[in-house]
């Protein structure tokens, strides 16, 4: 059948691509998903789209994870059927396979708002490797869709939270979803801000959301005694400093001994397991119950719903006017 994709034949370059997507010869294990709705990564994506992720090479179809209905599958998949919508880690396409995980989606959870479960999904690492408890500061740095699913998940989890940017639009957004302290850099002195704030304990826990090296240097800055400094978001260009007094936060206890942890997802297992805990699945499932039960606000942070066919539209406005352009999603019915 007819299909399309959106895709990065070399940088800087975006197009709506028609393919032929056949279904006659499924493996065991693959699904293949009619998609509804997909999410822009923003930072995995506009850095693919440079040219600049090894594992990305251009040209390159991108996606980060979809809400569809299963219109076929292999022999082997026995808990789904033809015809279920399901969570998917699926690519800007109509049509696709996937083997990866694929989890149903909730009755009566929106498949517009359900999507956003991909990014909050990157978010909760965060929260899976702080020491973070009930009562403690948290501060997150970058306020984009990543970072303010971050703080709203602190703040479920009982933590005083205060958020970091530049833009006083999301941090207005922010505010809206109910991160109750708000910093703007441009106007305030960070550090004298959260002294402040926390009575001069700084915060236990320093989310750094931007990937930017530039803003961990600063983050580190705002821990306190003992405390932790998470990078959540993915840093990937060159950034020269001198790195001693960086790393004399973490080595020397007159600096604070802080702890420097990584966030990324995959760090812990795609699916359930007898030795982890923790697990992207079982994250995904606790996410989903977040948003059906209005813990987790996401719908202030759907900004643009488009059709594939504007996909340039919707990639110039994510590097080019952050501000706006924050929760992308490409709805493949129109």
């Amino acid at each position: 059948m007819k299909a399309q994709h959106i895709i990065f034949p070399s940088p800087d370059i975006i197009e709506l691509e028609e393919f032929e997507f056949d279904i006659t010869d499924l493996g065991k294990t693959d699904i293949a998903i009619e998609t509804e709705f997909s999410i822009v990564s923003t930072g995995t994506e506009l850095a693919i789209l440079k040219g600049i992720e090894s594992w990305a090479p251009l040209p390159f179809v991108p996606g980060y994870g979809s809400i569809g209905k299963i219109i076929a599958m292999g022999k082997a998949i026995k808990q789904l059927k033809i015809g279920d919508r399901v969570f998917t880690f699926g690519k800007h396409t109509s049509h696709g396979l996937t083997s990866v995980l694929t989890l149903p989606v909730p009755d009566g959870l929106d498949s517009l708002e359900a999507v956003i479960t991909r990014m909050a999904a990157v978010s909760i690492t965060a929260n899976r490797v702080s020491q973070a408890e009930l009562g403690d500061y948290v501060s997150i740095f970058g306020l984009g869709l990543v970072g303010n699913l971050s703080a709203q998940l602190f703040a479920l989890q009982g933590c005083e939270v205060i958020g970091i940017d530049i833009s006083q639009s999301r941090l207005d957004l922010a505010k809206k979803c109910g991160i109750k302290h708000t910093i703007n850099p441009l106007e305030e002195d960070i550090n004298k801000e959260i002294y402040a704030i926390t009575n001069g304990e700084m915060c236990s826990s320093v989310i750094e959301a931007t990937g930017l090296p530039s803003v961990a240097e600063q983050a580190i800055t705002c821990a306190g005694v003992l405390g932790e400094l998470i990078l959540l978001g993915s840093p990937r260009e060159e950034y020269q400093t001198n790195l001693t007094d960086f790393l004399n936060r973490s080595h020397l206890m007159t600096h604070g001994c802080i702890t420097i942890k990584g966030a990324l997802e995959w760090r812990f297992p795609v699916k359930r397991n007898t030795i982890s805990k923790h697990s992207i699945e079982r994250n995904l499932e606790i996410i989903f119950k977040f948003i059906q039960g209005n813990k987790l606000k996401v719908s202030n942070l759907i900004t643009h719903v488009l059709s594939p066919s504007k996909c340039k539209e919707a990639y110039e406005g994510l590097k080019n006017n952050k501000d706006e352009y924050i929760g992308v999603i490409f709805d493949w019915k129109k």
